[in-house]
């Protein structure tokens, strides 16, 4: 009867954990949250860019596109149609395009994150061309972070790299959009955005950071550093649903001088892009100042 209690007791606590677990994972969603991102539409927000590039600024576009589908966990890839197996996640590419004298560079990062339950996201990825050639980069989340990596430079040619599930800085700018109070703040390990993993050729993939989330003017404002590197980036966006984002700025110090990319100015629609592409849509992109 002794050895019957404590395991009753101990399948007790262990059902009280899950349980908890369980209500810890769920994320409770702003009440406008379905009729905006559930609306049949994308959100686009164009803004005006400059890149620090070869130490010198670079203007450009970079353009933010958020929408929601269904995400296959098992092939990590959007799903034709709806099962029991999707997850709903909000997918954001993030696009930038400037130019380096005569050769232009194009950016582009997609990042899949889930929308009801808090969890990293469950998949990331960077493609970047330039004339020289062109890289690519993805994070799959599964047991482990799964890191691979292809590239036109030597030393950074094929890589396979399993990762700890630490804080992905491609995260944040949909944890923004879905629930700022849980952006990371204090001392946290942190991988930062592939793009800069990739412009800044890092061999190391988790470094220490810190972060904090304050109101300035209006605004929140969250800040993100590495110390290590000595790179940070600042990111302000609204106080209110649906937390659109107004601005942000990268600082990196390197060998006795500073650069600094920014992003502002934005220009927004929201619109089923994927249906406009006829000549006659170009009108679209009139309204988001793009080149």
């Amino acid at each position: 009867m002794k050895n019957l209690f404590f395991v009753s007791l101990s399948l007790f606590v262990l059902s009280c954990a899950q349980s908890e677990n369980t209500e810890r994972d769920k994320r409770t969603l702003e009440k406008r949250f379905g009729s905006y991102w559930y609306s049949g539409q994308a959100e686009i927000t164009a803004y005006t860019l400059e890149q620090s590039q070869y130490g010198a600024p670079r203007k450009g576009d970079a353009v933010l596109i958020y929408v929601t589908e269904d995400f296959n966990p098992n092939t990590q890839v959007k799903a034709e149609r709806r099962s029991k197996e999707t997850v709903s996640v909000l997918k954001l590419n993030a696009t930038k395009r400037f130019y380096t004298g005569i050769y232009p560079y194009n950016i582009m990062q997609s990042t899949f994150s889930p929308i009801n339950i808090q969890e990293h996201a469950l998949k990331t990825s960077v493609s970047i061309q330039e004339w020289c050639g062109h890289v690519y980069a993805q994070i799959n989340n599964r047991e482990e972070l799964e890191y691979s990596s292809h590239s036109y430079f030597e030393n950074e040619a094929d890589q396979q790299v399993r990762l700890p599930k630490v804080f992905m800085e491609n995260d944040l700018w949909n944890l923004i959009r879905i629930n700022p109070l849980e952006l990371p703040t204090g001392n946290f390990k942190a991988i930062p955005s592939l793009e800069s993993i990739k412009l800044m050729h890092l061999n190391k993939k988790v470094l220490e950071a810190s972060a904090a989330l304050h109101v300035e003017k209006g605004f929140y404002h969250y800040t993100l550093r590495y110390p290590e590197i000595d790179r940070s980036l600042m990111i302000r966006f609204d106080q209110t649903f649906p937390f659109k984002i107004q601005s942000w700025k990268e600082i990196v110090n390197k060998q006795g001088l500073t650069y600094v990319t920014k992003a502002h100015s934005p220009r927004q629609i929201n619109i089923d892009y994927w249906n406009k592409n006829q000549n006659t849509d170009t009108q679209y992109r009139d309204s988001l100042k793009l080149r």
